[in-house]
């Protein structure tokens, strides 16, 4: 995974939670909010309860009591035995008993509690009735009304269930003391409450079915969010992997570029990636070190796009200051990639490649472990490669051979370990034997012939005889004969004529050997010297009339020498000086 993917999924990971949290909170408001309502309502009926039945006994006092039929429900009220007129006998003769409001409003009370469940009640601290005794919390309530006047609500407990209470202070008027006189009140003192006691269990019941509608709804609101959140992530990952796959696919083909440059390095990104993996994953690095190893592999020598071409194509070895030039590479790599972020973990990696483990390598001459592992991984797969790919100046070596050199250089060039895990994987690799540094297309060719060719007869050159000899008999070159064809009196021409007579001639000559022997390689080895390297043999007796009559006139004559590569053993141009 990405840094950038990391950054996004841990974005995502934030939002999320902070969905989480703000939808827990919206839900516990509205669970909060519905509980918070559910006591409002009981609050509001203790209230409503309350001024009804002061309603009633205002309405009552001010009739100075009403006369009820007596009965069983209705008994004469002992308390109020001082009056007169307490009870009387009407002229149907029905019998009556006064209630004052206390009392009808206590009649009253009773039935609305069977009948609904709210516990409501008249007390007193001095007490007329016994039955009208306070309980605990209305004692304590009844002596706070004394002090403040104000009425008191409270959430409170009755046999272990949850209500509401709420007690009114009642004020003693005039026409209290018509009941209460004896009692020693006077108009506008505090002569007890009435209290109320609403259940809250309908109220839970109803706020308990409300908020799980709420959190349901929530719920959904919160899936969808959920949902648009992972969904939102996952366009916005795979919009940041198409840029940044459309980003590396320029980068890679910048890098391909630079290998269409040097043929050399044809396919030898991909082959150090492929064996750097190889060897990361064997010494256990996880999916993202890897990823990086394999992008560090594939980038580590995008640096070469400055190398001038006349060094970064130079087939052969490269002298001091070449080689200085090409070391350059790494540092530019380096500049290119430590400012885009999707490389910013590489860009060390690809810097400290070639530093060695013995500290004699470049830039920085680091040592030892002081050299990232990832760099000295891509060191050794760098190498290996290396080893295994035709070069110009030399062939490649076997697998075996490789693996032996690579064993010689552990502790000197490169970190041991990494050579002990190498020697594991890269033994029994397979390397595409069609692997070369060797020119193939026309292009390839044209740039090869830029260092190959002699510049007067568009003839290959001394090197490339050299380098033929080398190859021979391989997958690059496969000549069994050599013709060496000397051109004499060619000194004295030149000075007849000119040096620039004496180039026309020798273009002209070497034109019409390449005409002739076209399936063959001409080479120009000395001045007036060529060499003709053929796969089979030439019949030179019929061609020389042609030759001979490029030179009529000139004084220059010419002489033909054969060698058989294979009988004569010819793998330089030492060997052929040998011969003559």
């Amino acid at each position: 995974m990405s840094a950038k993917n990391k950054f996004i999924n841990k974005i995502a990971f934030y939002v999320i939670l902070a969905w989480t949290l703000l939808i827990a909170v919206i839900m516990s408001i509205y669970v909060r909010q519905n509980y918070t309502y559910a006591l409002s309502l009981a609050i509001s009926e203790a209230r409503t309860s309350t001024r009804k039945d002061l309603a009633y006994r205002s309405w009552v006092a001010s009739h100075g009591g009403v006369y009820v039929p007596i009965t069983k429900d209705t008994p004469p009220n002992p308390y109020l035995a001082h009056i007169k007129n307490r009870d009387v006998i009407t002229n149907a003769g029905q019998h009556l008993t006064l209630m004052n409001p206390a009392y009808t409003l206590a009649q009253m009370m009773q039935d609305y509690s069977k009948l609904y469940g709210v516990k409501t009640h008249i007390t007193s601290l001095t007490l007329l009735d016994p039955d009208n005794a306070p309980d605990t919390w209305e004692k304590k309530a009844l002596k706070k009304i004394e002090k403040t006047r104000k009425p008191v609500i409270e959430k409170a407990e009755i046999k272990g269930k949850p209500y509401i209470r709420y007690m009114n202070p009642l004020v003693a008027k005039k026409s209290c003391l018509k009941c209460h006189a004896f009692q020693g009140y006077k108009v506008g003192e505090i002569r007890g409450g009435v209290s109320v006691a609403v259940p809250l269990k309908d109220f839970y019941k109803n706020a308990f079915e409300q908020s799980i509608t709420d959190v349901l709804t929530i719920a959904i609101i919160y899936f969808l969010g959920l949902f648009a959140i992972l969904y939102g992530k996952k366009i916005a990952i795979k919009t940041l992997n198409e840029k940044i796959k459309d980003y590396e696919q320029h980068i890679y083909s910048l890098v391909s570029m630079i290998e269409k440059r040097d043929s050399y390095t044809a396919g030898h990104t991909k082959r150090v990636a492929h064996y750097s993996v190889l060897i990361a994953k064997e010494m256990g690095f996880k999916n993202e070190k890897l990823e990086d190893l394999n992008r560090a592999s594939m980038l580590h020598d995008i640096g070469k796009i400055v190398i001038p071409d006349s060094v970064l194509l130079k087939p052969g070895k490269l002298n001091p200051l070449e080689y200085d030039i090409i070391k350059e590479h790494v540092e530019v790599s380096y500049e290119l990639l430590k400012d885009i972020d999707i490389y910013k973990n590489i860009a060390k990696i690809v810097r400290y490649h070639h530093e060695r483990y013995d500290g004699s390598g470049y830039p920085f001459g680091l040592k030892g472990d002081k050299i990232p592992l990832p760099s000295q991984i891509m060191a050794v797969a760098d190498a290996f490669d290396a080893m295994t790919t035709n070069r110009i100046y030399k062939t490649k070596k076997s697998i075996k051979e490789a693996i032996k050199e690579l064993q010689s250089l552990s502790g000197k060039q490169f970190h041991p370990q990494v050579v002990n895990v190498a020697i594991q994987v890269l033994s029994n690799i397979k390397v595409d034997k069609n692997v070369t540094q060797l020119p193939k297309t026309k292009m390839e060719k044209e740039r090869f012939a830029y260092y190959f060719k002699d510049r007067v007869t568009e003839a290959f050159n001394k090197d490339y005889l050299e380098f033929a000899l080398l190859y021979n008999h391989t997958n690059e070159f496969d000549y069994d004969y050599l013709y060496k064809v000397n051109l004499h009196n060619f000194t004295q021409y030149n000075k007849k004529y000119s040096w620039e007579s004496g180039d026309i001639l020798l273009m002209k000559f070497a034109h019409t050997l390449i005409k002739i022997y076209h399936n063959g390689l001409i080479f120009r080895i000395h001045g007036d010297d060529f060499m003709i390297a053929s796969r089979e043999k030439l019949d030179f007796d019929k061609d020389m009339k042609v030759l001979e009559q490029v030179l009529k006139d000139t004084g220059v004559t010419l002489s033909c020498k054969y060698y058989d590569m294979q009988e004569h053993n010819i793998t330089n141009i030492i060997d052929i000086k040998n011969l003559d």
